[in-house]
């Protein structure tokens, strides 16, 4: 049996902080308790956390690692490695590659890729088309973490536009639906009139204006309205706007909602000014909106209106991401430093450390019901981050894992630097030495 008592650590969980020894036996947390009072044992692996924060860790509810098909710009190995570095221990993973994820087969072989490379554990989404309505069905709510639509083109041709065939899912299905909100319509209506002004040579910092506020209102609230007539489990990703802040209630816990919202942290980092420095390494979709937008979805964080953080990785190579605007592709990389974004975020007192680790631990558990999970619990996997607060370091070209080679955030000096993670109880990462050889596990969920 494998043991790790962890001394002295500052424990954030459930809201509080406080000093404590943490004791995993195996793959489970086996106890918590006061300094000195957790007893070790002969051939104890005992590690001074003195000054450091233990934290559940980290679920990402949204990453695109690129296999299969796409393996140029990622795969779940090399992402799984930056992923840990970043103190994130589970993700779940979109069905935008090629093939586009949307059999049950096709579902099936991305599990078996994963269970042979992945470093941390995982699930992947089904894709949801107007043509696959019986394998978004026929999906196990029990092993599969949800089913992915596109309510606007993004990235490849899953645009779901078939009324009949959307109503048909929000009805049925046992998945939590998590959509992409960005009405097509108005991009389209935007993108031609800025055509017809600039031709082919569009400023990158009209992306904004072209997947404008408006496409992501229309399409955002036209989901949460199918999802109240039919009380589905809607999970609205990466919210950019103020005005979808009218769209969610905090009445309720995460785990109770039927609708919930998750922000990324380039939402609430950056803001439209950051074009003329940045270019396309910050042409997402949704597009970073103004400064308004960004502090509103402070306020939605702060207000529980949202309830998770997710990176919406999607790693480009940096030839795709250097061309003109309407040849860059849309996205960038973020799992490495997500959670140092965020506290960063603390460190400017935007966000309290409990809220950080309620959003991005806690409430991606609850919102998606995985088995134990997300906590510092006995009985729990230990799944942990141990972050020194004040260590800091400046992301450069070459400490990044990424395997596309850029990140939005190089030159940019971090105050918290991840110390450890561990994944069912194995240190996977310590401080900067990868242990390549562990393998994460499939997530299960209690539905």
């Amino acid at each position: 049996m494998s043991v790790i008592l962890i001394r002295n650590a500052t424990l954030i969980n459930e809201g509080k902080s406080f000093k404590g020894d943490l004791l995993i036996k195996d793959e489970i947390i086996s106890s918590i308790d006061l300094p000195g009072q957790v007893k070790s044992s002969p051939g104890t692996h005992t590690i001074d956390a003195t000054g450091l924060l233990l934290l559940p860790g980290i679920i990402d509810d949204h990453v695109h690692f690129r296999d299969p098909g796409l393996t140029h710009k990622g795969d779940i190995f090399s992402e799984s490695r930056a992923a840990a570095a970043g103190g994130i221990t589970s993700f779940m993973d979109m069905p935008n590659t090629i093939p586009r994820t949307v059999t049950l087969s096709l579902l099936d072989e991305k599990f078996r890729l994963a269970s042979e490379y992945s470093l941390i554990n995982y699930s992947f989404y089904l894709g949801g088309t107007n043509n696959n309505l019986s394998e978004v069905l026929g999906a196990d709510p029990t092993s599969v973490c949800g089913l992915k639509l596109f309510l606007g083109s993004s990235t490849g041709d899953m645009l779901l536009n078939d009324e009949t065939v959307l109503r048909e899912i929000f009805k049925k299905s046992l998945l939590p639906v998590a959509c992409h909100c960005e009405d097509e319509l108005t991009i389209k209506k935007n993108l031609e009139f800025y055509f017809q002004k600039y031709g082919e040579n569009i400023p990158v910092n009209l992306h904004p204006l072209i997947r404008s506020r408006e496409a992501c209102f229309i399409s955002s609230s036209f989901a949460v309205s199918l999802a109240k007539e039919y009380n589905t489990r809607l999970h609205i990703l990466h919210l950019s706007t103020a005005d979808e802040m009218k769209l969610f209630s905090n009445e309720l816990s995460t785990g109770q909602k039927r609708i919930t919202g998750e922000v990324c942290p380039h939402h609430l980092w950056f803001d439209d000014s950051a074009y003329d420095r940045l270019g396309t390494r910050i042409k997402w979709n949704p597009a970073v909106k103004t400064m308004f937008d960004r502090d509103e979805l402070v306020k939605g964080v702060k207000n529980n209106l949202i309830d998770v953080i997710g990176t919406d990785h999607a790693p480009h190579t940096l030839s795709e991401k250097s061309n003109d605007y309407f040849k860059a592709p849309s996205g960038g990389p973020l799992v490495q430093h997500s959670l140092a974004v965020m506290l960063e975020l603390w460190h400017q007192k935007i966000f309290s450390i409990e809220k950080i680790v309620e959003m991005m631990c806690h409430n991606p558990a609850m919102a998606f019901k995985i088995k134990k999970r997300g906590f510092l619990r006995e009985g729990y996997k230990a799944d942990l981050c141990l972050v020194n607060p004040d260590s800091p370091w400046t992301v450069t070209k070459g400490n990044l894992l990424y395997k596309c080679g850029w990140s939005p955030f190089e030159d940019v000096t971090f105050r918290s630097k991840v110390v450890n993670t561990f994944v069912n109880g194995t240190v996977v990462y310590d401080n900067g030495v990868i242990n390549e050889d562990h393998r994460g596990q499939r997530l299960s969920f209690d539905r």
